[in-house]
Parts: structure tokens; C-alpha cells; sequence
């Protein structure tokens, strides 16, 4: 497994501070965050995951705990939209240029409109998902945050 992918490239470019945690990928995991968050030996609450999210039929990544789910309504509302719903996982891959279970939403082929929750703001650290399968960076939440230039809100249920 390589540890420079476009993501951590991305981070690296913009001299954030941040260390890469590889695990062991569990393609059959029920919830590939909640997953991760084991191998990790952490808390659900720090390791995000990363959904690619159509808002009014435009592409957003909502970022959030491994244990919580995305309030739909809340994620629209937050971006000035009506309605959000799931994208589709080939739409996800080709969008984001990643693999499902390795969607990172640092070095996508285009920058998205981001939301992190709240919650996972108020952290120390917190993982979000490398660039592959089984990579987890380990960052301050508001760096993330500032990168991605995302708004930070309640959007989960």
C-alpha cells in the first residue's frame, strides 16, 4: 500500500500537519468506518467518513462520525438546498476519482461544497480516510475543515 496518494499530497502542499494510520480493509464490514474505527483502536466519534451526497441534484461531501448517520434535510438546509440524497457509488468513484471505502475528501478530481458535523469539530484529532482503502490521516478537525473550506454544522440525525 502506497502512503502518498492525492490526498495526503494535497496535505502536504498545504503544510497541514497531519500522520497516516494504515489497517487492515474489510471489504465485508456492515459500516467501513465503524470498522476502521476498531482496527484503529478509536473512538467512532473521531474517524469520519466521507459520503458523496447530491444536494438539489449538485455533488457535496458530508463528513461525519463512523457511528452517525447523515440527516438529509439538515445537509440540504445547510447548503441552501431542498433536498440531498445518496450518490449513486459508480457516480461517487467517477466524481471523487476514488474507490468506495476509500473516498477521501482531500485531492478529489474537482473541490466539492463540504460539511462536517459539528460534533466531530469539538475533537482533538480526528481520522478521515486517505485516499485508499485502509488509509486514515489523522488531522486537528479545523484544519480539515479550513482546507476544505467546508462549513461545519449539525447535519446529523
Amino acid at each position: 500500500m502506497s502512503k502518498a496518494t492525492r490526498a495526503t499530497r494535497m496535505l502536504e502542499a498545504a503544510k497541514i500537519a497531519f500522520s497516516v494510520h494504515a489497517y487492515d480493509y474489510d471489504p465485508d464490514a456492515d459500516a467501513i468506518g465503524m470498522q476502521a474505527a476498531d482496527a484503529l483502536g478509536e473512538t467512532p466519534a473521531r474517524v469520519l467518513k466521507t459520503l458523496m451526497v447530491k444536494v438539489d441534484g449538485k455533488p457535496v461531501l458530508a463528513i461525519l462520525p463512523s457511528d452517525k448517520q447523515v440527516a438529509m434535510k439538515k445537509l440540504a438546509a445547510a447548503l441552501g438546498g431542498k433536498s440531498a440524497e445518496m450518490m449513486k457509488p459508480a457516480d461517487a468513484e467517477r466524481l471523487s476519482g476514488y474507490k468506495v471505502g476509500g473516498i477521501s475528501p482531500f485531492g478529489q478530481m474537482r473541490a466539492l461544497p463540504a460539511v462536517i458535523e459539528e460534533s466531530a469539530a469539538l475533537e482533538p484529532y480526528v481520522y478521515i480516510n486517505g485516499g485508499q482503502r485502509g488509509l486514515q490521516v489523522r488531522l486537528a478537525p479545523q484544519d480539515a475543515a479550513q482546507l476544505l473550506r467546508a462549513k461545519v454544522t449539525a447535519i446529523t440525525a
